[in-house]
């Protein structure tokens, strides 16, 4: 609050330059909010963490879809149905990355801890999302092995998307990290194909990985596509080709075909199957 007339009056021409400068959203009833800036800084956190939580709790019911023979889409549509609740980040995935979320949900946590209140809802949403990028990694080697805390010598495993998010090259916090360390740490070879973010990816990885300009380069002779950022380009791609680029790593009832781990659900399982594909979704 402030201490004078002075103090107020300061106050209240800021707030008028403020609403001047945004006049046009103000003449459409974009709300205004005006506060201190410890609960300006905490509307920020909370909301992120917020959405946060929303993608690691979808996450959790996509696992136990996967585990029961449920359709996580059907849950989630059905869920957004109800007002309360709304179809917004209910999006099964890899996991959040990006400059946002990865930071504010630890930002929250650890002023928690500073100020001695319990945050433990916001630290079981991070431990989550961690546990949700290395369970990408440790199925893509268990759907090639058998064994999903084995190794994987000598396997290849192309990765389409290294972006946080699609329509962006920003790979900051990347679900994209944590599964290529997987992966290297497993002896898996890693090829990679993303619209913008090699060059990010490249700054992380150097030599250690291989990268293509084109998803078809990085998909020839490797056992496995995982399919990680929700591009437009990959819900587009040509299933029978990539098909006929890769090498059959996994048994079906109709002999050995290549594997397809789509995270993003961006493909039609059907497509993909009669394509030649052992195909994996999310929560599918």
């Amino acid at each position: 609050p402030p201490d004078d007339s002075a103090d107020r009056d300061l106050i209240r021409q800021a707030q008028q330059t403020m609403e001047d400068l945004y006049r046009p959203l103000y003449l459409i009833s974009t709300p205004f909010v005006w506060t201190n800036w410890e609960t300006a800084e905490l509307i920020k956190y909370a909301s992120n963490a917020f959405l946060a939580t929303k993608i690691s709790f979808i996450n959790q019911v996509a696992n136990l879809a996967e585990a029961v023979g449920a359709d996580v889409h059907t849950v989630a549509r059905t869920m957004g149905m109800d007002g309360r609740i709304s179809p917004k980040f209910l999006h099964p995935g890899p996991g959040y990355g990006g400059s946002c979320f990865p930071k504010d949900t630890k930002a929250l946590a650890a002023t928690g801890d500073q100020q001695g209140v319990d945050m433990s809802v916001v630290k079981a949403v991070i431990s989550a999302n961690e546990h949700q990028k290395r369970r990408t990694a440790s199925r893509v080697i268990r759907l090639l092995t058998g064994d999903s805390h084995g190794m994987a010598p000598g396997m290849t495993v192309a990765i389409l998307g290294v972006a946080f998010k699609a329509e962006t090259d920003d790979v900051r916090e990347s679900p994209a990290i944590s599964v290529v360390r997987e992966l290297l740490g497993a002896g898996v070879k890693v090829r990679v194909h993303d619209p913008r973010a090699l060059a990010g990816f490249r700054s992380i990885f150097a030599d250690s990985i291989s990268y293509f300009d084109s998803e078809f380069d990085a998909i020839e002779r490797s056992n496995a596509i995982l399919i990680l950022t929700e591009w437009n380009e990959y819900r587009n791609l040509d299933l029978p080709r990539a098909a006929r680029l890769m090498l059959p790593s996994t048994d079906s009832a109709d002999g050995p075909r290549p594997l397809l781990l789509d995270t993003r659900n961006v493909l039609n399982p059907a497509d993909a199957y009669d394509a030649g594909f052992d195909y994996h979704g999310t929560g599918r």
